[in-house]
């Protein structure tokens, strides 16, 4: 005949026992989300800089290809002259 204080006691015990390993269960978890959102972070700054690098890259190669533009139309426009002097040597 088992003692009815001393069931109540087990059932405690067991229930504080389940509450430990559930709180150590919580902490890992958490643990391991932490690191997650860690690496999420390092990982959102490469990112960032990656983003600011590509960029920078895109603007500098704008403004080469505004600048050859320019130099292509400069010759363009060199290039018309010789033609209009040529045809004017030819006419005479």
């Amino acid at each position: 005949m088992s003692v009815p204080g001393l069931e109540k006691f087990s059932h405690l015990e067991d229930k504080i026992y389940r509450t430990v390993e559930l709180c150590k269960t919580l902490k890992q978890e958490n643990d391991a989300l932490t690191e997650q959102v860690n690496e999420l972070r390092r990982e959102l700054r490469a990112g960032f800089s990656e983003k600011e690098r590509l960029e920078t890259q895109v603007e500098r190669l704008l403004a080469d290809r505004d600048a050859m533009r320019l130099k292509v139309e400069a010759m363009l426009d060199a290039i018309a002259v010789l033609e209009m002097e040529a045809e004017m040597v030819a006419k005479r």
